[in-house]
């Protein structure tokens, strides 16, 4: 049995998509979550065994967009496909989704054959699943150089909504240095350079330096 998350804002989405994958019986839903931060959430209090194969995301919610949730939680645990499932078809969106980390990108109006064969390909063949409109676009976006190899750091960056000021304390967290060396090299105190990593950790939804980094690093962020 194949574990899937689904993560959808709208409840008749995830209803839907539900009824989409149920049809088949290869299929079980592990987590169904209404944004990135209930996904997240709910990812912490799984064992590593029931974590679920592939994530269905939508891109536009509320408290943690599907881009930020992909970024983060590709990072977080690698072993899980995420899989961007919108209607939204614009160039930007897919660039981006790619960017972060999204392992294929389906359309909602796809019928449900080709959402769960999509699915299986991915388990039996580790194909990533593109809807054919979405192939073209992303041969459209490869064509425009500029566009495709020109996606900085401050894209990503403005996933996590991270201020100048936090950039400059994630370098400084990558050196190693202490709350109080922190505060030195920016002429803050220590609980002022405490308040901003902590601030930190919940923009980038994660609990220690070392996840902190790691997403930065994964992300080439650093």
């Amino acid at each position: 049995m194949i574990r899937i998350a689904v993560v959808d804002d709208v409840t008749a989405n995830r209803v839907l998509i539900r009824e989409k994958l149920l049809k088949s019986n290869q299929f079980s839903l592990t987590i169904t979550a209404v944004d990135g931060v209930d996904f997240l959430t709910q990812m912490k209090q799984l064992e590593p065994d029931s974590y679920p194969d592939m994530v269905l995301m939508d891109l536009e919610m509320p408290n943690m967009d599907g881009i930020a949730t992909i970024a983060t939680g590709s990072s977080l645990y690698p072993s899980i496909k995420f899989i961007v499932l919108t209607i939204f078809d614009e160039e930007d969106k897919i660039f981006n989704a790619i960017k972060a980390g999204a392992y294929g990108y389906l359309l909602k109006d796809e019928s449900s054959e080709f959402i769960t064969d999509s699915l299986l390909q991915i388990h039996d063949a580790g194909i990533g699943p593109v809807s054919p409109g979405i192939a073209f676009k992303i041969l459209q976006l490869l064509q425009q150089k500029h566009t495709v190899v020109k996606a900085s750091a401050s894209t990503l960056q403005n996933y996590f909504d991270l201020t100048e000021r936090e950039m400059d304390i994630v370098q400084l967290l990558a050196k190693a240095l202490s709350y109080k060396e922190i505060g030195e090299q920016l002429n803050i105190s220590v609980n002022t350079a405490k308040k901003h990593v902590i601030k930190i950790y919940e923009k980038l939804h994660v609990n220690t330096r070392a996840q902190a980094l790691k997403l930065m690093y994964d992300k080439k962020l650093l």
